[in-house]
């Protein structure tokens, strides 16, 4: 694959659009008895009973769904270096068979790294809402990205003082 996205093309407020996906409960079943195999996640009875009244994915199922999407509708046309971490993550709604999930990715921050003059951080904020417009999940972690060239001298002793004065 070829890459179209480097950190210099990842500034805050872009926002992309990754795409749709909607797990049956096949799917829903079958990555709960691997991964988190509680009742709700793994029985439609159970889940039923459960507070969310029906069968409904795992937290990790959505979290793993919006990771696929973003891998294959931006990651893999990037410079991507992996990721540090994140620094939040929310299941706001349920997520049940049949429910159309669609993510959107905005950039929050962007700057280089100060000891590696060739890589870019990057915060973003993944948003996956259901058909009817409800976000039923929100994370905000780091990106590292590869840079078209590598930031001068000069560029990272003004980062360190930007750093040094706040």
């Amino acid at each position: 694959m070829s890459i179209t996205w480097y950190w210099e093309d990842l500034q805050p407020g872009l926002v992309r659009e990754l795409g749709s996906i909607t797990p049956s409960a096949e799917d829903i079943v079958e990555f709960a008895q691997q991964f988190d195999p509680q009742p709700f996640h793994v029985d439609e009875l159970a889940g039923k009973r459960s507070i969310y009244g029906g069968l409904c994915a795992s937290g990790w199922h959505t979290c793993a769904m919006a990771m696929r999407l973003t891998v294959l509708n931006f990651l893999n046309e990037s410079s991507s270096m992996g990721s540090p971490g994140l620094e939040s993550l929310r299941w706001l709604k349920p997520v049940y068979p049949g429910d159309t999930l669609t993510l959107s990715y905005t950039i929050v921050e962007s700057r280089p790294l100060r000891k590696r003059a060739d890589v870019g951080l990057v915060r973003g904020r993944w948003e996956m809402s259901n058909q009817n417009g409800e976000k039923v999940m929100q994370m905000e972690g780091f990106g590292m990205f590869g840079r078209r060239h590598a930031a001068t001298a000069e560029e990272l002793a003004r980062i360190d003082a930007e750093r040094s004065a706040s």
